[in-house]
């Protein structure tokens, strides 16, 4: 734990100028990132005494151990650099609202000739017409299954669409009359296009008119006795009431707006958004997040709004209701991202107040949901994790856990894999894999001996950059350490405070040995073997046997399979691409484009060498010349041996086949 004393900026060193300011921790990560309209003024508050602070903010400059800031010229600026350091660093002590999902929106692709209408999510793209988010894609479809009987709009992909168009015959919407069939020719290009545009009219709201229109050619067909007219025009104007009634009018016709409501406690926070578009609610979403700094609703208004609109992605409406007003900054930042003036303010009475309230209980819900999904979600964390701590005799819990893994094929195209967990739940953008490059053939022992060194090899280069460790050894050629200057750890600057193999007493003692080599005494190291999970220590004869119904063996058998299945997964996709071109690849003058041609073309590698030279020259791109050159060098290469599934005992003739391993050969 660092005194704030030793790294506070010197007197009058720090700017008045409106800034970003970030605090690291001693491994140069980056813990925090805050902005201020006054620099000094900002940092300084953070300097008194630790009593005085909030608990939250006190643990933060008590973990931290230098500041830095960056001098902006307004507040805008400000705002804008602190949400993309945000995204970049992944501050630990920053508020970060955690959506685990994308939301779809409907989506209308005007910018091409014949439109189409699908479920989209992701970035908006040029030429696209959004409509949502929905919670739900079945709610589009839904929606869509609706109207597609009064805009018969194509919703098929460009490959049927082509097809389509080829066999002359349309797809089963277009014999059932949901879709107007353009493939085939039954409307022309521009009648699909009004089509599209009638529908994008009636879902921006503008609902009145053609309700109407419909209306009176229902009754103008039963005037003439046209029955079978009339019926289905009642038909399809049911059909538009109900997909109507699935998004009820809440503000005044053509209302543009979001509104977004917060719940929280001293921990935790819930944010809830309704989009309003032509006055109907059109989709809505919602985040939770931990209070990890000090933030009053404000605050919390300002990170949600960040995240929401930051992005991209989502189109800031003309009105944004929310239940306490950010700094005038936000405001601008807004209306400068809508190119527009953005209506940011706080709904005082009428039908906005009323929806706020609803949006503002949903909000409510949500907290009080999460809060019962996770109280035993982080209770059985914290308990597994103290069950570990207490079980390998640790001086404190591992909130953070690497575990290594060796795969291999008897021997053959022999990786490695890291995985981490901090506070018990899966870190996947620290993951790592490894190629075995010392040597040659299947030893588990050496293996993890080498991926464990060049792992903190890494720590130790960036804590030599850093000025806190010596390197005892030189990196070996070809490896290069995290340089990053602005203080993102690139790869390995990061140390657990427990190392987990998967083995036994060989694969302990190696990492073991690893570590002492590079003389770093720090970090617990445990293994897990997987007949019996039995955990293992160094320098023990006996193992650590944890209670199957314990809640830490079960955690570390989650981080331990996951590990097999990151490194499993990297060893076979290295054997599929040795098997499926491997023959290829030296053969000179042959890029990869030809390769993937000439195999696609003859299906397989014993296909391939079967071929003459003027059937090679019948594939695209593949001259005379360089067909001699691949039939030659084919030729020149003795065919592998016969694989066998040892399975059944089949005898597969194509020798580019995978033999099905037997159990225990993939490790």
């Amino acid at each position: 734990m660092a005194d704030p004393s030793t790294y506070r900026p010197a007197p009058g060193a720090i700017p008045l100028s409106p800034g970003v300011y970030k605090f690291r921790d001693a491994h140069g990560r980056v813990i925090y990132v805050g902005k201020a309209k006054s620099l000094r003024q900002r940092l300084s508050s953070y300097f008194q005494d630790v009593a005085h602070l909030h608990p939250r903010t006190a643990t933060m400059v008590t973990t931290a151990a230098s500041v830095e800031w960056t001098v902006v010229s307004t507040e805008v600026e400000a705002l804008q650099l602190e949400y993309s350091w945000i995204k970049e660093f992944d501050p630990r002590f920053n508020v970060k609202y955690r959506d685990d999902k994308s939301y779809p929106e409907l989506a209308v692709t005007l910018g091409e000739e014949y439109p189409r209408v699908q479920v989209m999510r992701g970035a908006h793209k040029k030429g696209v017409r959004y409509f949502g988010p929905y919670g739900h894609a079945w709610a589009i479809r839904e929606t869509v299954d609706l109207m597609l009987r009064v805009f018969p709009v194509r919703t098929c992909s460009n490959g049927v669409f082509k097809r389509a168009r080829q066999v002359g015959r349309p797809c089963l919407l277009g014999y059932i009359g949901k879709c107007a069939a353009p493939c085939v020719g039954r409307v022309s290009a521009e009648e699909h296009r009004e089509l599209a545009e009638e529908f994008c009219d009636f879902m921006a709201g503008r609902t009145g008119n053609y309700l109407r229109r419909l209306e009176q050619q229902m009754q103008q067909a039963a005037a003439e006795m046209e029955y079978e007219k009339a019926a289905r025009l009642r038909d399809d104007l049911g059909a538009l009431k109900r997909a109507m009634e699935k998004n009820a009018v809440v503000l005044g016709d053509g209302t543009d707006a979001d509104l977004l409501a917060v719940a929280e406690d001293e921990l935790e926070a819930a944010v809830q958004i309704f989009h309003v578009r032509g006055g109907r609610v059109r989709g809505q979403r919602g985040w939770v997040t931990d209070k990890v700094e000090d933030v009053d609703t404000a605050g919390l208004v300002e990170h949600a709004l960040q995240q929401l609109y930051g992005e991209g992605s989502e189109q800031v409406p003309r009105e944004v209701l929310v239940p306490a007003l950010p700094d005038r900054a936000v405001h601008e930042w807004l209306s400068g991202l809508r190119g527009a003036q953005v209506d940011l303010r706080v709904p005082q009475r009428g039908d906005k107040k009323d929806l706020m309230e609803t949006v503002q209980r949903n909000a409510q819900q949500a907290l009080a949901l999460h809060k019962t999904r996770r109280a035993s979600d982080l209770t059985t964390r914290s308990r597994a994790l103290q069950e570990i701590a207490d079980a390998l005799e640790l001086d404190s819990v591992p909130l953070r856990i690497e575990c290594f893994d060796i795969s291999h094929l008897q021997g053959e195209d022999v990786v490695a894999s890291m995985v981490v967990f901090e506070d018990g739940l899966a870190r996947k953008s620290e993951y790592r894999r490894f190629q075995i490059k010392s040597f040659e053939g299947q030893d588990d022992v050496r293996s993890m001996h080498e991926v464990i060194t060049r792992r903190f090899r890494r720590y130790l280069q960036e804590r030599e950059r850093t000025g806190e460790w010596a390197v005892p050894e030189e990196l070996p050629e070809g490896e290069e350490g995290p340089t990053d200057e602005n203080g993102r750890p690139k790869r390995f600057a990061y140390p657990p405070q427990l190392l987990v193999v998967d083995g036994g007493q060989p694969q302990v003692a190696a990492a073991v040995r690893a570590l002492d080599g590079l003389g770093i005494d720090d970090v617990a190291v445990c293994g897990l073997a997987k007949r019996l999970e039995e955990v293992w220590l160094p320098g023990q004869d006996d193992p650590v046997v944890l209670p199957r119904s314990s809640e830490g063996l079960y955690l570390l058998q989650r981080v331990r399979d996951e590990a097999h299945r990151f490194a499993i997964t990297y060893q076979r996709a290295k054997r599929a691409k040795r098997l499926t071109a491997g023959e290829l690849d030296s053969v000179p003058g042959l890029g990869e484009t030809r390769r993937r041609a000439l195999l696609k073309h003859f299906g397989s590698l014993k296909k391939l060498r079967a071929a003459t030279v003027d059937e090679l020259c019948e594939v695209p791109g593949v001259g005379r010349r360089t067909a001699e050159t691949v039939a030659a060098a084919l030729a020149s290469r003795t065919p592998a041996a016969f694989a066998v599934n040892t399975a059944t005992g089949e005898i597969i003739e194509d020798s580019t086949a995978t033999a099905v391993p037997r159990s225990g050969e993939e490790t």
